[in-house]
């Protein structure tokens, strides 16, 4: 949930704006503000009989994203289109918009600059800060609790499940071993010392575990799972979905999805591969390695169809 400024992605920013296919006086959700980049494009363009709706379970980002969009809708006057933010996770997307009512919906998944650069998060080992790992950080189990209290096959499992890391079992047991554990950079320590770097490997060896906690812990893709199947009958005939996922995982729930609707005549898919950042963009920005861009656009269902043939 990345700010696109952030990532310094301009082509993938620049992708979404055009496969969004932002219409004057159309209604929109963004699904994950951050720190509000693309909601700040769609704003622009939307002019005053639009709407906007975003999303984001964090508060810190949904502060940030406000007082920036705010802005923006003032610098824009009598220009500026509504501005909804819901400070949910997107999975309850359907609590909130009325079903054929969207043009677009925009998810940019995984965790932003604002979670990895604030070591008091614990998202990241470059700098040693407390096993938290929370989206929201009002609820839910930390990693600390994670790492503390389950088993060892249950670590096992989710560190090979959700972070396709095949050493997961000797990872799981040198956990099991060092608890407590209560930082970033302990944990990072020994999951480094069980599992040291393989020949070739360009990542640190925790990466994978720490990514793993991350999913489990915010529960991702069933968050996932929940938008994608609530999409299709939240945006209208013709209205648009764009997907950026940051691995495999994510990126194989939204492909799945899009291409299953496609095969079923819900979906025409409007990118047969996905869109990846350009190798300028990696070298600026490391991160947008991993990046995906996929869109489809929303079919007319069969009684829809059907309908308009009668007419």
């Amino acid at each position: 949930m990345t700010d696109p400024s952030e990532r310094h992605v301009p082509v993938l920013f620049q992708q979404v704006i055009e496969l969004l296919r932002i219409r004057r006086g159309g209604v929109y959700a963004d699904c994950t503000l951050g720190m509000g980049g693309h909601s700040e494009g769609i704003l622009r363009a939307l002019g005053p009989e639009g709407r906007l709706i975003g999303f984001d379970r964090d508060p810190e980002a949904l502060e940030l994203a406000r007082t920036r969009l705010e802005r923006v809708c003032r610098e824009l006057g009598d220009q500026a289109p509504q501005l909804t933010l819901v400070g949910e996770a997107f999975s309850t997307i359907a609590r909130h918009v009325q079903p054929a009512s969207l043009d677009g919906l925009l998810a940019d998944l995984g965790s932003s600059s604002l979670h990895f650069d604030e070591a008091r998060r614990g998202f990241s080992f470059q700098a040693d800060g407390p096993l938290d790992m929370r989206m929201d950080t009002r609820s839910g189990v930390t990693a600390e609790q994670v790492v503390n209290e389950a088993s060892e096959r249950e670590l096992a499992d989710l560190i090979y499940e959700y972070g396709n890391e095949r050493r997961s079992r000797t990872v799981a047991r040198a956990i099991v071993r060092g608890r407590p554990i209560s930082t970033t950079g302990q944990l990072a320590r020994i999951v480094a010392s069980a599992a040291p770097p393989m020949k070739n490997q360009r990542i640190h060896p925790a990466t994978k575990t720490f990514q793993a906690l991350r999913i489990y812990v915010n529960r991702e893709l069933d968050e996932i799972k929940a938008l994608l199947e609530a999409a299709p009958k939240l945006l209208k005939p013709s209205g648009r979905l764009v997907v950026i996922s940051f691995h495999s995982l994510e990126d194989r729930l939204a492909k799945d999805s899009l291409r299953e609707g496609a095969h079923t005549g819900i979906w025409k898919l409007l990118t047969k591969k996905p869109v990846e950042a350009e190798d300028e963009e990696v070298d600026q920005n490391p991160r947008s390695r991993s990046a995906k861009l996929r869109a489809g656009e929303r079919t007319a269902d069969r009684q829809q169809r059907t309908e308009r043939g009668r007419r």
